[in-house]
């Protein structure tokens, strides 16, 4: 049995409201370790709710670009109290998103807040970064997030971009968009990063792997992502089951 760490899952998200319990037992139970992401305060403290009832299960807290617009100081005061939960792993999902209609200077300034909170409190970042590849990198290393470092999502970025990301004290992670047919760009990205800074992910219910790619996640599918990830690195799906475990332990900080 592989020892799979989904480092990025949504198990609160609405899409399990018929089997909720059953898709959470199911994942506790299939998987060595599973982070819970949210991406407001809601689902910030949904996460933490998880991970405290599942002694697997670890919780990032933040707000994500896409509801910037609900960030304010007394949002930020809330995350920063629920960031301090032992069950806390990361400040996340935060990052910028072009692709939604919200405006880039609210997103930016939930963005650099956030990166702060971080800073201040020791805690890697979880960056949602879509279609804003050059201005996450500028923010993140004008705002000195190399000092806590943290994990690319669900990266879309080029292979040539994976250096600038490394640099800055970043794991980078792959999911469901690895294994389609089309996904030459995401391979060659992943072919240039070391296995050192590899990790792996659902991002469940979004991002279904082949072979249930148009179904719904879960976070069991993440042994697709290690298979493939193996075929890309030339070594075996328990190599890289392991590897990425141990990655995520060490950057999330879990014993």
């Amino acid at each position: 049995m592989m020892n799979l760490f989904d480092t990025h899952a949504h198990l609160m998200d609405e899409a399990y409201d018929e089997d909720r319990e059953q898709a959470q037992k199911e994942a506790a139970e299939e998987l060595a370790l599973v982070i819970n992401i949210g991406c407001d305060v809601p689902t910030s403290v949904a996460a933490l709710d998880l991970a405290n009832k599942y002694e697997n299960f670890y919780a990032g807290v933040g707000i994500h670009p896409e509801e910037a617009l609900k960030f304010n100081p007394d949002s930020l005061k809330e995350i920063a109290e629920l960031a301090k939960n032992p069950k806390n792993v990361a400040i996340g999902e935060v990052g910028l998103d072009y692709h939604w209609d919200v405006p880039k200077s609210v997103q930016k300034e939930a963005f650099e807040a956030q990166i702060a909170l971080a800073r201040e409190l020791k805690l890697p970042l979880i960056i949602h970064d879509r279609e804003a590849h050059r201005d996450t990198l500028d923010m993140l290393s004008a705002c000195k997030a190399a000092e806590v470092g943290g994990v690319m999502h669900a990266y879309s970025g080029s292979a040539e971009m994976v250096r600038e990301v490394l640099d800055l004290n970043f794991y980078v992670a792959f999911g469901g968009v690895l294994t389609f047919k089309n996904a030459r760009k995401t391979v060659e990205a992943a072919e240039k990063v070391p296995l050192d800074r590899l990790l792996i992910e659902t991002d469940c219910p979004y991002m279904t792997p082949i072979p249930f790619r148009g179904k719904r996640n879960h976070p069991k599918y993440v042994r697709f992502v290690a298979e493939k990830l193996a075929e890309v690195k030339g070594v075996s799906a328990e190599e890289i089951a392991e590897i990425t475990y141990q990655n995520g332990k060490k950057l999330f900080h879990i014993d």
